[in-house]
């Protein structure tokens, strides 16, 4: 059958990776993809945001399926209006609805306060509710966290240590700093402890869980700077025990898939939970509607399902008869990344040294062909991955991997599993 995989980071090239093993699978497509992408299909110049160009793409292609990597169009309603226009094909991914649950951090957080799924203390506010947010945050303990309630491209969530830090960056998100996004701002309880990443394959009436993977957000080593998109990850997660999987899975994935369910979302597809472990107990910090970048460049080396098998179990609703089987192996990830990002960063810096990789796979994100010649194309650039029979040796294998590729002024965190 003909794919159609939407996106063009690591995420897609992971994907489009592991879809390229089924022997269900005819041609490939990729929209608008990357130089990566393009070894394993063909990609197609496409505006995800424009529905028309979508559907005129399936049917030039025959497309069967598709698999939607990115949340912009599936907060916009994407998934909603390819089943008005075409309400044959088979996609992979939440309508609006379900959507929501990264879309409004407000929608999310009282999705878990009326389904009794743990997480952290909130209110939420509006502009004309100014006043009333200063003086809460006047005896609000420190640190407080300040979430944009829409989608702010990673850059809405600020944890600020003094009381005068927030109330300026309140008012500012209040004012328009992340445009509609904050419009509207939670205020949350800071909670301490180590995140990881819980991702579920959903298809309306049951689910099944995928590996677990933890991922690393800051520049610094030691978890410091600026947020970034994802500098790293790894797969399993070490300190997620058998009791703490029970956990999870009692009170987070199994109330979440219920609440689901019984609100009537329209969810078929991949529901990530960012968890965070506070004295022995999982606590939600957030719901993302797609597979998490770079969290699959680690989690598809470890399926060893037929991943277009999963994809397709998604759209026929017959996830309860799936049986995932997952790698016993760690699988890590490293992120490259251009000089300068998070900030300014120049692109078009030539990459050499792809030929010289033995024992890890690359990811590409931010890259493209120009002149027969594969160059930077984003902020992020490639995550090297590998498997190994522990923590250690499949980080060793991703470094010693990434220290043969270069291209102008690279970087990448040479921490990555430090805390674990």
């Amino acid at each position: 059958m003909n794919v159609l995989v939407l996106g063009s980071g690591g995420r897609e090239h992971a994907f489009s990776w592991k879809l390229k093993q089924s022997p269900k699978l005819g041609a490939l497509y990729i929209a608008p993809g990357n130089a990566g992408t393009s070894t394993l299909g063909r990609n197609i110049a496409l505006d995800m945001a424009n529905p028309s160009e979508v559907v005129a793409a399936v049917k030039q292609h025959a497309i069967d399926l598709i698999l939607v990597g990115p949340e912009v169009p599936l907060v916009a309603g994407l998934v909603d209006q390819l089943a008005q226009a075409l309400p044959e094909l088979k996609v992979v991914g939440p309508g609006r609805s379900g959507a929501q649950l990264e879309g409004s951090k407000s929608f999310a957080k009282d999705f878990m306060r009326r389904h009794q799924i743990p997480t952290a203390a909130y209110r939420e506010f509006e502009a004309s509710d100014l006043a009333a947010g200063l003086a809460y945050l006047d005896q609000h303990a420190l640190p407080i966290v300040l979430k944009a309630d829409g989608l702010a491209a990673g850059k809405g969530v600020l944890i600020c240590t003094d009381r005068a830090e927030a109330k300026r960056e309140f008012t500012a998100m209040l004012d328009g700093k992340f445009g509609d996004a904050s419009a509207k701002v939670v205020v949350e309880q800071f909670l301490k402890g180590l995140e990881f990443s819980v991702f579920v394959a959903v298809d309306g009436s049951s689910h099944q869980v995928l590996p677990m993977a933890k991922d690393y957000k800051r520049i610094g080593e030691g978890d410091t700077g600026l947020n970034t998109g994802g500098m790293g990850s790894v797969s399993p997660v070490p300190f997620v025990d058998e009791t703490m999987r029970e956990k999870v899975m009692r009170q987070v994935v199994h109330p979440s898939v219920q609440g689901i369910i019984s609100d009537g979302l329209d969810y078929q597809g991949f529901l990530f939970i960012g968890l965070i472990e506070v004295e022995g107990e999982p606590y939600v910090i957030e719901y993302n509607c797609r597979m998490g970048d770079p969290e699959t460049q680690s989690v598809m080396p470890r399926l060893k399902s037929d991943f277009l098998e999963l994809c397709l179990a998604i759209c026929d609703q017959r996830l309860e008869h799936y049986e995932v089987e997952i790698e016993d192996r760690y699988a890590t990830s490293i992120v490259m990344v251009s000089g300068g990002y998070p900030e300014a960063y120049e692109k078009g810096k030539a990459i050499s040294g792809l030929e010289k990789v033995m024992g890890s796979t690359i990811f590409h994100a931010g890259t493209k062909i120009e002149d027969a010649e594969v160059v930077t194309n984003g902020g992020r650039v490639l995550a090297v991955t590998s498997l190994g029979s522990g923590l250690q040796e499949a980080l060793a294998k991703s470094y010693a991997n990434a220290d043969l590729l270069d291209f102008k002024e690279k970087y990448c965190r040479r921490d990555i599993g430090f805390d674990l």
